[in-house]
């Protein structure tokens, strides 16, 4: 014999509930200096790309010294988008205090 399931009220507001998840998906987070908005990196790495410069966005997450070095580079070249990209970027790895932590992207 099987016991009857306790049948429970809707709860109050579930259908609010669904809706603010599904919202959360276009949630973006404060721009903080030690993250770094995977966009503009892959940007900048595709418009290096096309003044034939390889730049892998890994390491440059991942070491800095690597990162300035790109950066620096990006800013030498005759490309106004670039160099605004560049510079934009700089303030993301070009943070003394933290010279021995890796950035982190955000997509």
């Amino acid at each position: 014999m099987s016991t009857p399931h306790a049948h429970h009220a809707p709860i109050e507001g579930a259908a609010d509930l669904a809706d603010s998840l599904e919202a959360s998906d276009d949630f973006q987070p404060a721009e903080s200096p030690r993250y770094c908005p995977t966009s503009l990196l892959a940007s900048f790495a595709l418009l290096m790309a096309g003044h034939g410069r390889c730049v892998n966005t890994d390491m440059m997450l991942g070491d800095r010294e690597y990162a300035m070095w790109q950066l620096a580079c990006g800013r030498a070249l005759d490309d106004d988008e670039l160099q605004a990209i560049a510079t934009r970027l700089f303030a993301y790895f070009d943070d003394p205090q933290h010279t021995g932590m890796a950035v982190t992207g955000t997509a």
